[in-house]
């Protein structure tokens, strides 16, 4: 009976594996696309179709829901198990009415109901909650921590945000920019600010899709080494622009977008004061919009400090932040689809 039950335990890692990215051969188109039982680590992971292919689903779930009132259940009789390491009101909020949207039923864990790696090993939790539920996000201090679950689970796992990425983040804030501006290529982004995991997720996949990407860190926050190593990579490959910079208005200049992102994470309290000194001048206004493009707009994942933008500019009608964070809901609704189910959406495909 051992034996027979560790046959099936890796037999369907086995499953998990060969439906994964890594054995997929060819180039791959939006007719192609299959993401079905992929997990959600990195974005660095998914070519450019995949994530256009996330996004389509995504507007197409948007569009039947809540533009023309639809009932669709496609999640019906599945659940989902979200480990939340770290508090959240988007990613919780989201992900919760998400999934019970479509039919499922998601359970939602705090550290005092699992303790990944103190009270219960990782890989043991992983494979308990292979047997309970259909899916796992994972919003955790450290990346290994999804890594671990990644390599023990027999169902995916989806990255809620770790310490290095934030995907399903930049999910959200790609679809919020096609949704403004009809499509993404030609963009050019600036980033202003902590060198941190959401700007990560943005240099793992903004080249795929052809916009430009401007950073602006004070030193000493510049972005992981290797991460940039491999978003130059990206850039030369897809023949974006990508640079990096101190200057805050330098990189605002002639750009299309304008993002920034807490100073201080979670974490990262006893920084504060040291940090705030740091990024004195970083502060988004109008003023450093005055250089954007005519057209430009803002984004921030929130929370917002009024340190990082001002008013002014946070609640003008250059801000996105609202639908920003609404389609939260909508891409990790698109992305959980993908991932569990057959689905074709039936709107136009989007002009990416």
């Amino acid at each position: 009976m051992f034996a027979l039950k560790n046959r099936i335990y890796y037999s369907l890692k086995f499953a998990k594996c060969c439906q994964s990215r890594n054995f997929r051969v060819g180039k791959a188109t939006l007719e192609s696309v299959n993401l079905k039982g992929s997990s959600f680590l990195t974005l660095k992971d998914f070519n450019a179709e995949e994530i256009k292919h996330i996004l389509w689903v995504s507007a197409d779930l948007k569009h039947r829901i809540k533009h023309r009132g639809e009932y669709v259940p496609l999640l019906q009789g599945k659940s989902i198990a979200m480990i939340f390491e770290k508090r959240s009101t988007r990613t919780r909020m989201s992900t919760e009415t998400g999934f019970s949207l479509l039919g499922g039923h998601p359970c939602f864990l705090t550290p005092q109901d699992i303790h990944l790696g103190v009270n219960e090993s990782t890989t043991d939790t992983a494979r308990v909650l292979s047997g309970l539920a259909d899916i796992v996000l994972a919003r955790v201090y450290s990346h290994s921590s999804l890594e671990q679950l990644d390599k023990d689970a027999t169902i995916p796992i989806i990255n809620g945000l770790s310490d290095l990425y934030h995907p399903i983040q930049i999910l959200a804030d790609l679809l919020t920019l096609q949704e403004h501006y009809g499509s993404l290529k030609g963009l050019t982004l600036a980033w202003i600010g902590d060198g941190n995991n959401v700007l990560h997720s943005f240099m793992m996949s903004l080249a795929k899709l052809g916009v430009n990407l401007k950073v602006a860190t004070p030193k000493g926050y510049e972005p992981d080494a290797n991460v940039t190593q491999e978003a130059q990579r990206l850039s030369k490959k897809f023949g974006t622009k990508l640079q990096f910079l101190t200057d805050p208005v330098e990189a605002a200049r002639d750009s299309s977008v304008l993002v920034t992102d807490t100073w201080v994470s979670m974490g990262q309290e006893e920084e504060k004061k040291k940090r705030l000194k740091d990024f004195h001048g970083y502060q988004i206004t109008m003023q450093t919009g005055s250089v954007a493009a005519s057209d430009w707009t803002f984004l921030h994942c929130l929370p917002r400090k009024a340190e990082e933008v001002d008013d002014e500019v946070f609640y003008s009608p250059r801000s996105l932040v609202f639908t920003e964070a609404e389609n939260r809901k909508w891409t990790i609704m698109g992305l959980m689809v993908c991932i569990l189910t057959d689905y074709r959406p039936q709107i136009p495909k989007l002009k990416i």
